[in-house]
């Protein structure tokens, strides 16, 4: 019989190809409040990320991994907690 045997089998390849269109260099999802993000798919205003990265949205986020930096600030929210109200009692 020889080393494939008798009979033949079909292999299905099922692997995606994700093409990147130009811009995706970076390849992370950002957090940003929902109502910007609809005011900035919409208009083709910027927003603003957890992170800090300004820029106008225009493609799928689901093609591409969240931000770390993002997803890190987002786990370590204390809900209540309000940078801006000069209350830190750390201080």
């Amino acid at each position: 019989m020889g080393f494939f045997g008798r009979g033949a089998q079909t292999v299905s390849d099922e692997r995606t190809e994700q093409r990147l269109d130009n811009g995706d260099h970076e390849r992370f999802s950002h957090y940003v409040p929902k109502d910007k993000l609809t005011e900035a798919m919409v208009m083709g205003t910027p927003v603003v990320a957890l992170c800090g990265k300004v820029w106008v949205p225009s493609r799928d986020p689901q093609r591409f991994p969240v931000c770390p930096e993002c997803k890190d600030i987002w786990e370590n929210f204390k809900p209540g907690d309000d940078e801006g109200s000069g209350s830190d009692s750390d201080q």
